[in-house]
């Protein structure tokens, strides 16, 4: 098998066969999953901060500094990623 007939993977999972919609819709999905993991260590992260450095720093300052920053990437990588696949699975005409 040729290296532009083998399937694109991520972590082993096959991505060849989703279409267009498919490929926004994990992009959309990846962006919150890493929104939301990334507030909660944040805020986690804050709360220690809090309490051992006894620094009022606002909680709102996670999903500013940390959380939005972190899932505006992960959605723009994922959407470059995803339909890069699939443009890529058009043009060669594996499916």
């Amino acid at each position: 098998m040729t290296a532009s007939a083998r399937p694109a993977t991520l972590l082993g999972i096959p991505l060849g066969d989703f279409g267009f919609l498919g490929c926004v819709l994990l992009s959309l999905v990846s962006g919150f999953l890493a929104f939301f993991a990334s507030c909660f260590l944040a805020i986690v992260s804050l709360l220690f901060w809090n309490a051992i450095a006894h620094h009022p720093v606002s909680y709102a300052d996670s999903y500013r500094y940390v959380a939005l920053p972190v899932g505006v990437a992960v959605l723009v990588t994922a959407f470059f990623f995803f339909t890069g696949t699939w443009i890529r699975r058009r043009l060669t005409g594996a499916h």
